[in-house]
């Protein structure tokens, strides 16, 4: 019972771990992001890509929660499932008696899973939030984009990456959940704010600030922690090298025929070299201009040391790494369509990934649910289709 993208995420990725996901949807409009295009996969009518990338191993049923017939079917459907999950704004739920107090009445064994902007509790509960003022408000926007002294301003991640952690806590929480399940019998209810998780994935540089006490600041492609570990500007192009430990950075410097910086004292370790960022980067960013991206890079790699090229997304999904990962797979939509999607990175040795559906067609399996489900004749669904139900 989500939409959008961080409850969708979770939901996608239970599905291609091997659950039967159900995909509740309003009928005649459903996900809010079916209509997010273009581009489209077929005419302006049919789903957007933006909904094809979160929507895989799920079956759409249509129904509507408001309607007390609706929660009839909600309810059902709750009796005989695993897991409920939902992302619409704090109390929605609870209003069409659907909330997770009545529900767990319904099955104590449910897994009752809600995904907001700001959790069930709290003074900011009853607030509506997106991803990117999620990125803004709890602190990732302040560390993406160019440093202060340059021109540009704060920026956000190029995909709604606050949403998408937000679905994998959500995920493994559930994971989590089921596994306590199998012991005491009992489900429960699980609380993920986007906010509460944005904050939580911001690692190192929250504990720089609790430990050091200095507020982070942008860097652009820079690490506050590491040095050398940027991209850096070649003869042709950019490449981006991530130097972890002293002995990448001693085989670095001979690489680029610049040994004396390694036995400089004030780069020969990490803190060093963090402390004097500003005297060693323009000596590499010389040295990088003088050579083309693909002659470095061979270079570095012969040596291990961590580097590679800025590919665009064209690049990563149709060059021949992409072919022999299969990164790319095909599925067919129940309009016989090919649909186009991109691998789950796992690899389990022993239960693999499913691709059996693509993204489902608003409404596509409602009738085949309710009657293999919940035993609904075609008399009582034709009459919940009139009475606008489903």
């Amino acid at each position: 019972m989500s939409r959008v993208l961080a409850g969708p995420w979770a939901g996608q990725l239970l599905g291609d771990y091997g659950a039967d996901v159900l995909k509740i949807e309003k009928p005649g409009c459903g996900d809010d992001t079916r209509h997010w295009g273009p581009p489209w996969l077929h005419g302006e009518d049919a789903e957007s890509a933006y909904f094809l990338s979160a929507n895989r191993n799920k079956r759409s049923v249509t129904v509507n929660i408001a309607a007390p017939a609706g929660q009839e079917i909600i309810r059902a459907l709750v009796e005989q499932s695993d897991v409920l999950l939902e992302n619409y704004r704090h109390g929605t739920m609870a209003r069409y008696g659907l909330g997770p107090d009545e529900m767990l009445s319904v099955n104590p064994r449910l897994i009752y899973c809600s995904i907001s902007s700001y959790g069930q509790s709290g003074s900011r509960a009853d607030q509506p939030g997106y991803d990117a003022m999620i990125q803004a408000s709890a602190g990732l926007m302040s560390v993406t984009g160019p440093p202060p002294n340059e021109a540009g301003g704060p920026q956000k991640v190029g995909v709604a990456i606050s949403d998408i952690m937000a679905g994998m806590y959500a995920t493994t929480a559930i994971l989590a959940a089921l596994n306590s399940r199998a012991g005491s019998g009992l489900g429960q209810h699980i609380d993920v704010p986007l906010y509460d998780s944005q904050v939580a994935w911001l690692a190192n540089q929250n504990m720089n600030f609790l430990i050091g006490g200095k507020t982070p600041q942008p860097m652009g492609t820079a690490h506050p922690n590491l040095v050398p570990y940027q991209a850096f500007e070649t003869r042709d192009s950019f490449l981006m090298l991530a130097v972890g430990n002293d002995r990448q950075f001693d085989a670095c410097c001979k690489v680029m025929g610049l040994e004396a910086l390694a036995d400089d004292p004030r780069f020969s370790t990490m803190h060093q070299r963090i402390a004097n960022r500003e005297a060693l980067i323009p000596k590499l960013e010389r040295k990088f201009r003088e050579r083309e991206t693909d002659d470095w890079l061979t270079c570095l790699l012969k040596e291990s040391i961590p580097a590679g090229p800025i590919n665009d997304i064209a690049e990563v999904l149709s060059n021949d790494y992409a072919q022999e990962k299969t990164l790319v797979r095909e599925l067919q939509n129940g309009n016989n369509v090919s649909v186009p999607t991109v691998s789950n990175p796992v690899a389990f040795g022993a239960t693999p990934v499913h691709y059996d559906k693509a993204p489902p067609l608003l409404g596509e399996h409602t009738d085949e649910v309710l009657r293999s489900r919940l035993g609904y004749s075609d008399a009582q669904i034709e009459t919940l289709r009139q009475d606008e139900v489903i």
